[in-house]
């Protein structure tokens, strides 16, 4: 699961940032995540549809339109993230073959990917918000504040 470390990340990523910057009841654009994350738009557009099919993410049509989470953060574990951005299909072939493959190296990252991904199950997105929260990071306000005379 954990061995396309780079889509786990991203993914990981376009939902801290929607968990952060949303808030519970506001959206984010796709345009925005990318900005923050140093990414292409383009390129998270297929792991934003990924999110969304999955009820991770709820896209939200308009002109305040984006995405917001499909659930609370408490309730979304960083493994079911990375296990719905990878898409990991176990009979697929890796192109890996031979006897130190099979008997060694297989069965090694096995048991490491299932230790990773036991402590994964463990942290969800609030505790990724805390974090951020913790670190100092401070979200915008969602409207800006106007006074008339």
């Amino acid at each position: 699961m954990f061995l396309r470390r780079d889509r786990a990340m991203t993914g990981i990523m376009i939902m801290l940032d929607v968990a952060f910057y949303a808030g519970r009841t506001g959206t984010v654009n796709a345009a925005d995540i990318a900005q923050r994350a140093g990414l292409v738009r383009r390129g998270i557009e297929p792991l934003l549809q990924m999110l969304s099919r999955s009820s991770l993410l709820e896209s939200v049509r308009g002109p305040r339109g984006g995405y917001r989470l499909g659930r609370p953060r408490r309730d979304i574990s960083i493994t079911e993230i990375v296990s719905t951005v990878v898409n990991t299909d176990p009979d697929s072939d890796d192109g890996s073959s031979g006897d130190l493959y099979q008997k060694v190296l297989d069965p090694f990252w096995r048991e490491e990917d299932e230790a990773l991904g036991a402590r994964l199950r463990e942290v969800t997105l609030d505790d990724l918000v805390r974090k951020a929260e913790a670190a100092g990071l401070r979200r915008p306000l969602t409207e800006p504040i106007s006074f008339s005379i």
